[in-house]
């Protein structure tokens, strides 16, 4: 059995100082809104809790999916990438980066950079860059495949693209493992679900990605970006489906309008055509913060779509 954790969409903070200059760019309305909202609804000591409590469930990797920062700062990325350090070893953590980690021109460079350690596939060599994805890690009998789908967007967009360049060497990358016999998770910070998030939101390519796991195949697929927890199944090779998982911020504090904090914890075992997915999410269940279990339940991979 492999016991994977999967949490997302930390928005470290609070914000360092920031200058006129730096606001000068679509940082400007992030930093409203950061004022008005986010950090009204966030609780960075849930993050500590949470993130205490998840490592106490002892998984054998963790994967994050996307969007450690807000305004993608240049204290935030180095904050980031101290956070990540403290959490635990590179070879046991994986990142895909979100669109905050790509708020304005030039961040996701920067980040690929700081958190390389943790972006970077087996035989792969730092520093990583945007065209050095996907990647892969092979960690006992799983396969686990971090897509990026940041990109700089303008003022009041969130959105997020799979090229077609992506999508070609993903296709080789799950063909390979996939006559592997392993079980093939792949990490992407943007649902690739029609109508998972309004259209300001929505990942570009979402046919593309559909269509190559139709193709192709896949066992898992984790997301974050929505704030929810939430899944969906899209198709796989031969009518079976592939479940696709959401989760909420790991540190929205509980009472807003979001579902409070949580990660979830997969237990995958068994083999190639027979894999069982045991899933709980673990995460604030009170007012007090209090962390326990909130849901659990038995994922098939590959099951017929019905």
């Amino acid at each position: 059995m492999f016991r994977l954790a999967h949490f997302s969409d930390i928005h470290l903070g609070p914000l360092p100082a920031i200058s006129y200059r730096e606001l000068a760019s679509k940082r400007i309305t992030g930093y409203i809104n950061w004022r008005r909202n986010r950090r009204l609804n966030l609780d960075h000591g849930l993050i500590d809790r949470i993130t205490d409590d998840m490592l106490a469930a002892a998984p054998d990797h963790i994967a994050l999916t996307g969007d450690l920062v807000n305004l993608a700062l240049n204290k935030e990325i180095e904050m980031a990438r101290l956070w990540l350090e403290s959490l635990g070893p590179a070879d046991k953590i994986s990142v895909v980066p979100g669109n905050h980690d790509a708020y304005v021109p030039g961040a996701l460079a920067r980040c690929c950079r700081a958190w390389a350690a943790y972006m970077t596939g087996d035989g792969q060599k730092p520093p990583m860059g945007r065209g050095a994805f996907p990647y892969v890690r092979t960690r006992e009998n799983l396969a686990i495949i971090g897509v990026s789908s940041a990109r700089a967007t303008a003022p009041f967009l969130a959105s997020g693209h799979f090229s077609k360049t992506q999508a070609k060497r993903l296709a080789k990358i799950l063909d390979t493992t996939g006559k592997a016999g392993l079980f093939r998770v792949v990490m992407i910070h943007h649902p690739p679900v029609r109508g998972a998030t309004h259209a300001a939101k929505r990942l570009y390519g979402i046919k593309r990605f559909q269509t190559l796991i139709l193709k192709h195949g896949a066992e898992l697929v984790l997301h974050g970006h929505t704030h929810k927890p939430t899944v969906h199944r899209i198709d796989g090779p031969d009518g079976t489906s592939v479940p696709v998982v959401g989760v909420a911020a790991a540190g929205q504090a509980h009472g807003s309008a979001k579902p409070p904090a949580h990660y979830n914890l997969f237990e995958i075992d068994g083999g190639p055509g027979a894999w069982e997915i045991r899933f709980s999410r673990r995460g604030v269940t009170d007012g007090d913060g209090t962390i326990g279990e909130i849901s659990g339940a038995l994922l098939t991979a590959n099951e017929q779509a019905g």
